[in-house]
């Protein structure tokens, strides 16, 4: 077996796919690292017991971001056969998200104010989970205004976030646990 440490990253570079070296720093990585740490907090929702429903729906989602991952992490410019292997996201996953929201959405009493992020464990973890996937999607904006990316990344990470308050939602919902309406201070 392998070890995990290989020292190639000792001095602040990492190496993409294609065997293009960068600055730890790059927005590339920056990226990839943001979507990774979402697909940790999608762990931590899972392990927080969302009910049989979501957890099958979070754990289709790991997996497209680990694709979604692979394919940031596979610059434009790499070789022809490392891009030919690596995932790409497409249209097909935006369309199955909006399929679970309006899911959802038709069991979940109207939303007509601001709620506070919380409830359940497992809708506290959706929420920070959500507010991970927003930052994600800032960052791919950033790599994508340097750099040519698939449009369906950015589609795909942007109602990622909207999925993830509505099972946020769902899971205080089935819980029997309403959500906390924003009172604004005075």
């Amino acid at each position: 077996m392998t070890r995990i440490y290989t020292r190639t990253g000792d001095g602040g570079e990492t190496g993409l796919f294609g065997g293009a070296r960068v600055r730890k720093d790059h927005p590339r990585v920056s990226a990839y690292g943001t979507v990774d740490e979402l697909n940790a907090a999608l762990g931590v929702a899972r392990a927080a017991d969302p009910g049989p429903e979501i957890d099958a729906i979070l754990e289709r989602l790991q997996h497209h971001l680990l694709d979604l991952g692979a394919e940031l992490a596979t610059p434009g410019a790499a070789s022809a056969g490392a891009a030919a292997h690596a995932p790409r996201v497409v249209a097909a996953w935006v369309d199955a998200m909006e399929r679970d929201i309006d899911r959802f959405e038709d069991r979940l009493p109207p939303l007509h104010e601001f709620i506070l992020p919380g409830g359940t464990p497992a809708a506290a973890a959706l929420h920070l989970a959500r507010t991970v996937a927003r930052r994600a999607e800032r960052e791919i904006v950033t790599l994508a205004s340097r750099e040519r990316l698939n449009p369906e990344l950015l589609r795909f990470v942007n109602r990622l976030s909207d999925l993830l308050f509505v099972l946020a939602r769902g899971a205080n919902h089935a819980a029997g646990r309403a959500d906390t309406v924003w009172r604004p201070t005075r």
